[in-house]
Parts: structure tokens; C-alpha cells; sequence
């Protein structure tokens, strides 16, 4: 296929070739090296499943703030402005205040995490995000003894987000972890995909990525995070308890009062591609169950 002008490597490179290329990053981040400006390849977090291609991943998305089908947000989401960019830190905090972008990720490892993601919809891709522990930033703020909950905001800006103008949602959005959630290393701030800037349309500057857990979790576009002793409200629990639980961790036994979730189709497999099954947690149980330890996640769902 010819090269256009306006295309990037990873929407022409094929998988074969980038994974290669993260195999070779892999080996020089163990050999102590920084990569991309001082990011660094976290092997051991990432699944070696082929990533989709930046174009599907950027071009198929859920962001209501800009539409309700999957390509208005790569169209309508360029107005937005990201830069300059705060995050107000509230609640529970040794520090809070409103943190400038750049000085809040300031001293903080940018690592390459390549994860399954999974929609409660039950499609899924695989995404090489970059970013960084959100462990990392709660301890740079210092969290309060008592604090169990994390929360988080969208910004709210209807002149720029055109879904937020109206409607039935509660906007801003907002959602929350359980605090040893938010603490696992998993668990990332993510400012970028393939060694670029995160997409206005997959949630820049800043948006919340936990694995385990079903895509609406993965909160976009973050200007606020408070730590809380109570569980937050949560946007999709709000507008229909019965259907969206706090937790959403993927779980093919619990099915959507609407669909099933015991399988999901893969994007990017194309017409004749068809359905895998799920797994519990998304494949990453043996990081992850044992925060559920007693836990009966039909009912904690």
C-alpha cells in the first residue's frame, strides 16, 4: 500500500513489524536504557497480543461528549482545547491545589503498557498506551489515612463538547475506584498512544486505563481527582444501577440485563473475523482477583 502524506507508521506498519519493534525496545529497557525521551517499556504489564492499528483505534470510540456513534468523536473532538491543561487534586490529599499538567506527571515514569481493552458493549481491542502509574501520582500528593475511594471528573465544556449541551446524561462525567484499585500497578494515567499524544478522541491530554475492568471505567479527558472515604457516584451506575454496577469488571458469568458477556468481538478482525470468548477480569486474573478475595462479584458487579 502507498505511503500518504498524511499517515503515521503505526497506521501502515503491520503488527508483525511492531511487535518486533517492541520486542527490540523490550531488551533496551532491561539493558537500563530510557526510551522516547524517558519513557520506558514495561514488559511485564503487557500482553503480547498484535495491537490494533492506531486508524481503528483512533477512529472507533465511545466518548457521548461528542456523539453517540463510534466515528463522531474523531470528527467532532478536534475543536477541544487541551493545552493549556489543569487537574484540580481534592479531598483526602496531603497536597491539594490545581496542578498544571506538566508539572503534575513532572517526575513521573512514562512506560509503554500494551493492554487488552474491553468494552462493555462487548467489542474489545488491544491498545498500546503510554503513561503512568496512577500509584505514582497519589503518592507524589500524598494520600490521607481514611481515604478509600478514588474519583474522577471530566471537564465540562459544552461550547467544545457538543453532547454535553443537553441530553439525558448527568454531565460532567465522573466515575471512581475502590483505593487498592487505583493503587495496582496496572492501573495508569495514559497520555499518549503509539509513542504519540493521546488522541482528543480516545480522551486527552489525560484518561484513566484499568484492564480488568470494562472500557466506561476508563474515564476520559480527567480535570478532577478527589480522595474520598465515601464511593463516589459513578455516571453509567447513576443513569442505570441495574445494568452498570461500581466495580464493571469483565466477567463472562455476569451478563448484561440486555446481552451477553461471554463473548465479545475483537475489532479489526474484519467481516469474517467473528467472536472470542471473554475472560474473567479480561485475562488478568492472577494480577488482579485477589482484591476481590470474599467478594461475590454477581452482586459486587
Amino acid at each position: 500500500m502507498p505511503f500518504k502524506p498524511d499517515q503515521r507508521w503505526s497506521d501502515v506498519t503491520p503488527r508483525s513489524q511492531f511487535m518486533n519493534r517492541r520486542q527490540i525496545m523490550a531488551g533496551a529497557a532491561l539493558l537500563g536504557g530510557s526510551l522516547l525521551g524517558g519513557r520506558a517499556m514495561a514488559a511485564g504489564y503487557s500482553t503480547d497480543e498484535p495491537p490494533n492499528t492506531l486508524e481503528e483505534i483512533s477512529s472507533y470510540n465511545n466518548y457521548y461528549e461528542f456523539g453517540y456513534s463510534k466515528e463522531e468523536p474523531a470528527e467532532k473532538a478536534q475543536g477541544l482545547t487541551i493545552d493549556p491543561w489543569s487537574v484540580e487534586i481534592a479531598g483526602m490529599v496531603d497536597k491539594p491545589g490545581n496542578y498544571g499538567l506538566a508539572d503534575l506527571i513532572s517526575g513521573l515514569t512514562i512506560e509503554e503498557r500494551i493492554y487488552r481493552f474491553r468494552c462493555v458493549e462487548a467489542w474489545s481491542m488491544v491498545v498500546p498506551w503510554q503513561g503512568f502509574e496512577l500509584s505514582g501520582l497519589l503518592a507524589k500528593v500524598g494520600v490521607q489515612s481514611g481515604a478509600k475511594f478514588v474519583a474522577f471528573e471530566t471537564l465540562f465544556r459544552p461550547e467544545e463538547m457538543p453532547g454535553q449541551d443537553g441530553g439525558t446524561f448527568p454531565y460532567p462525567y465522573v466515575e471512581g475506584l475502590r483505593l487498592d484499585e487505583a493503587m495496582h500497578p496496572l492501573t495508569i494515567m495514559a497520555t499518549g498512544i503509539y509513542d504519540q499524544p493521546l488522541p482528543k478522541q480516545n480522551g486527552a491530554p489525560l484518561r484513566l486505563v484499568v484492564p480488568w475492568k470494562y472500557g466506561f471505567k476508563s474515564i476520559k479527558a480527567i480535570v478532577k481527582i478527589t480522595l474520598t472515604d465515601v464511593m463516589p457516584p459513578t455516571t453509567w451506575n447513576i443513569l442505570a444501577a441495574n445494568e452498570y454496577g461500581f466495580y464493571a469488571n469483565v466477567n463472562p458469568g455476569v451478563d448484561h440485563p440486555r446481552w451477553s458477556q461471554a463473548s465479545e468481538r475483537p475489532i479489526g478482525g474484519g467481516l469474517f473475523g467473528g467472536r472470542k470468548d471473554t475472560v474473567l477480569f479480561n485475562g488478568y486474573g492472577d494480577q488482579v482477583a485477589n482484591l476481590y478475595a470474599g467478594q461475590d462479584l454477581r452482586v459486587d458487579f
